[in-house]
């Protein structure tokens, strides 16, 4: 537990990171782009076990999108190795009873993906099923406009079998049907690394999101980066569309 924690008036129930910049660093340093991939995902396990100390209910992290695939083949595989590694590590902790009682999910499309790093993501998801201080979801070969995509199809198999007519479609069955169902949407993303984009993250669920950038890449990401976050998500005025 981090002794050191801030007083929050507010706090975000879910924060979405989109994880850039490490391809980026790792060139700065005359690295290899996996070795900033490694130094990127030593930030995620820190920046995870700090929001679960500060209370944050419910985290998202972009890891892999659906078009990262067009990357060359090594950064792939070293990518996927990392994944695997994680997933080795959290099963490790968990024997130890040394996590910050974590769940941990997977959301995207897991078609495509290897087929030992399947048998670790649905193990870790059954084995962190007990736990509820804090959901981390892995955003992993995923695509917003592909889970869209997924939920409508679910959904026209229920009209066609005649389970649900096209009138009993609204926001909240669409949102029962996104990979974050029974989670809060969002309140704020999170994109360091200099970009003002979301790149297919969490289309539906960041309608109301908050937003804030910044030019840190994502290995340089710290505990007072998030602290800055909260600070600054305690000022905005979230109207929702009202006045």
């Amino acid at each position: 537990m981090n002794d050191n924690i801030p007083v929050f008036e507010v706090l975000p129930q879910h924060i979405g990171f989109i994880m850039d910049g490490n391809g980026r660093w790792a060139k700065m340093r005359g690295l290899e782009r996996s070795e900033g991939h490694k130094a990127g995902a030593k930030t995620f396990r820190r920046i995870v076990e700090y929001c679960a100390d500060v209370g944050i209910k419910h985290v998202t992290f972009y890891a892999f999108s659906t078009e990262n695939w067009s990357r060359p083949e090594k950064e792939v595989k070293a990518l996927m190795k990392l994944f695997k590694e994680y997933l080795l590590e959290a099963d490790e902790r968990e024997k130890e009873n040394d996590i910050r009682q974590s769940r941990i999910r997977f959301i995207g499309e897991r078609e495509g993906l290897p087929k030992d790093l399947l048998r670790l993501i649905e193990k870790a998801e059954k084995v962190s099923n007990k736990y509820s201080k804090i959901t981390v979801n892995v955003a992993l070969n995923y695509g917003g406009r592909a889970e869209l995509t997924h939920a409508v199809k679910e959904i026209a198999k229920k009209v066609k079998n005649g389970e649900m007519s096209v009138d009993d479609i609204s926001e909240d069955v669409i949102g029962d049907y996104i990979y974050t169902a029974g989670q809060p949407d969002p309140d704020i993303i999170v994109r360091p690394s200099g970009e003002y984009r979301l790149s297919n993250f969490l289309t539906w669920q960041s309608a109301y999101s908050e937003f804030w950038f910044s030019d840190i890449l994502w290995p340089d990401f710290t505990e007072k980066d998030v602290n800055d976050i909260l600070f600054d998500y305690q000022k905005r005025n979230r109207r929702f569309g009202g006045v």
